[in-house]
């Protein structure tokens, strides 16, 4: 339905600019016909112009016709310069505002790249257009995560679901006996979905800038030390050596332990699924470029160079990265990742090629 004219915004702008200077310019017309003549004839007295009424009454009349001549054009010269500047910026203020609107219009149907130009209206105007880009900017990093999980998310289900559903149809036809080997397999693609589903949510709210962390001041020594604790006991059962190095003098970090943990256990993990057995994993810890380095290394599989760019991408799978066998679900080091940045913080891998191990460190800024 089209829009009255007077719902307009640039039309309602214009006529309270005009209302105000209507009112103005009345004022003035008042004021100076109702005070001019007299204060003119006051002055005519006290300069002694006063003996011949006819004389007053003519330089008053001229007084009077010489004012309102004055006046009338003063005003409408006013009048006509500020309605000029009215229209103008009015109309700028209108095209900005639909601009807003048009972008808003796009956005809602989709199209994130939809941006809002700069007004040059002023600092309000700006921030109001810096605004809505940076909106539109993280609705659509947001869509694209979405999307990126959905494809993902449905490549990753079909090997367990159709595992589940081969056998449940092989239970059905006779052909398999829910005998100790089933139920171990049918309960290992069931975990393996739970897996992927907490995992999935993890990273998911992490790239979304949805997780709360609760950042205390943490020495990074004991992040590591909590982690290797945690990680022990696989490590033992794995027959591969586990220890932590840390050098004296490293500052603290503003981090949320749970979290941090959270990482740092990721990175042991993985470095557990890619360490032969008898092998070695360090993690190390020390001060380096104004805050807190925590490495992972092993000496184990390796990483390909050309593996390298990929590695912290959600699935991304390289038989000497990830491995579907391993019993990973591909997020480990994209949730890594994810968590490190939230942080303020940044990781990355090096590895020397396939079979000379690798390193995954963690940078965080010293705590303020």
């Amino acid at each position: 339905m089209r829009e009255s004219w007077t719902g307009n915004l640039t039309v309602r702008l214009l006529l309270a600019q005009l209302l105000v200077l209507v009112a103005g310019a009345v004022t003035a017309w008042v004021v100076t016909v109702a005070i001019g003549p007299p204060l003119f004839h006051e002055h005519l007295r006290r300069a002694g112009v006063a003996a011949s009424p006819a004389e007053v009454t003519h330089a008053e009349e001229a007084f009077r016709s010489a004012t309102v001549i004055s006046l009338t054009l003063a005003l409408l010269a006013a009048l006509a310069t500020a309605l000029g500047v009215s229209i103008y910026v009015t109309r700028r203020v209108g095209r900005s505002v639909a601009a807003v609107a048009d972008a808003a219009t796009d956005v809602a149907a989709g199209h994130y790249e939809a941006r809002v130009p700069p007004a040059g209206l002023g600092e309000e105007f700006d921030e109001l257009g810096g605004a809505f880009n940076a909106m539109a900017v993280r609705l659509g990093s947001v869509e694209q995560t979405r999307s990126r999980l959905l494809a993902d998310l449905a490549h990753e289900l079909r090997t367990p679901v159709t595992t589940l559903d081969a056998y449940l149809e092989g239970l059905e036809d006779g052909v398999a006996v829910l005998d100790a080997e089933t139920l171990a397999v049918l309960h290992e693609q069931t975990r393996r979905l739970t897996r992927l589903a907490s995992d999935v949510s993890a990273v998911s709210s992490a790239e979304e800038y949805r997780l709360e962390l609760r950042a205390q001041r943490t020495p990074p020594e004991q992040l590591a030390r909590a982690a290797a604790a945690a990680a022990a006991d696989r490590y033992a059962a794995r027959g591969v050596e586990l220890q932590v190095v840390a050098a004296p003098g490293t500052p603290a970090v503003d981090a949320d332990p749970d979290r941090m943990g959270q990482v740092l256990g990721n990175l042991l993990d993985n470095a557990l699924r890619h360490t032969p057995p008898h092998g070695a994993v360090t993690m190390s810890v020390e001060p380096r470029a104004g805050g807190v380095a925590i490495a992972v290394s092993d000496d184990g599989e390796g990483i390909a160079a050309e593996h390298l760019p990929h590695v912290f991408e959600r699935f991304y799978r390289a038989d000497a990265a990830r491995s579907r066998s391993d019993g990973g679900s591909g997020l480990g080091l994209a949730i890594a990742k994810a968590l490190t940045d939230a942080h303020g913080g940044h990781i990355s891998v090096t590895s020397d090629g396939a079979g000379k191990g690798a390193t995954f460190t963690v940078w965080l800024p010293a705590a303020h």
